[in-house]
């Protein structure tokens, strides 16, 4: 039997490092790892995902996003043939961003994040305040990918502007009933995950590695 192919795409800015700990049985699955790259000026965001769509090079293979890389693939699935398409920690259209983030892109408010901040990781925690706020930064350091301010400002703009309002009812949608990020009160349709915050995908991966194999051979979890 030929193996299943498994695409895992990062959350914002992240790694591929923040699959490490993540086993699929290796007799049934095959995992591939995707990272961001820099995109041109002035990208739009489906041009992004048609140059990303290129580096899944299986038929019917599985796309899993976390957070922005969520958002990512579903914009990827119109140029391919997938098995499966999986989100966790993310959102399934811009009706399902905070409150926060909406207010945001009417404000323009998120083009005076200061990004540049991200680029300098000592800089970046000594304006952290607080031991537990630092270790988190110093824990999101570690898986950090691209992180100069043009890759930020884009993909934050297209977080915050996500055109998509109609969910596509194929995308099994994974999150955490305490993700801070985008909080479970708007996501509509869900596979709960008690517990779990926006981080879940590094601190609760136990949970991934017995339901995972589940969830894409559709079995009930």
């Amino acid at each position: 039997m030929s193996k299943i192919h498994v695409y895992f795409m990062p959350g914002l800015a992240a790694s591929s490092s923040i699959f490490e700990r993540i086993n699929l049985p290796k007799d049934i699955f095959e995992i591939h790892l995707l990272e961001w790259f820099q995109p041109e000026n002035n990208e739009t965001l489906t041009i992004y995902a048609m140059q990303m769509a290129k580096k899944v090079v299986h038929d019917n293979a599985v796309l899993l996003g976390v957070s922005f890389g969520g958002i990512l693939v579903q914009e990827m699935a119109q140029f391919l043939n997938l098995r499966k398409l999986i989100i966790v920690s993310s959102v399934k259209s811009n009706k399902e961003l905070p409150n926060r983030l909406k207010f945001a892109k009417i404000t323009k408010a998120y083009k005076l994040l200061p990004t540049s901040l991200l680029q300098d990781g000592e800089k970046l925690v000594k304006y952290a305040f607080g031991d537990v706020i630092k270790q988190r930064v110093k824990l999101y350091e570690k898986f950090l990918h691209l992180r100069n301010k043009e890759y930020l400002d884009w993909a934050i703009e297209q977080v915050i502007c996500w055109d998509r309002v109609i969910i596509d009812p194929s995308v099994i949608h994974i999150h955490g009933d305490l993700d801070e990020v985008f909080p479970a009160k708007n996501i509509n349709t869900f596979i709960n995950v008690k517990g779990g915050t926006h981080l879940m995908i590094l601190n609760r991966f136990r949970w991934f590695n017995q339901n995972l194999p589940k969830i894409i051979l559709a079995e009930a979890i």
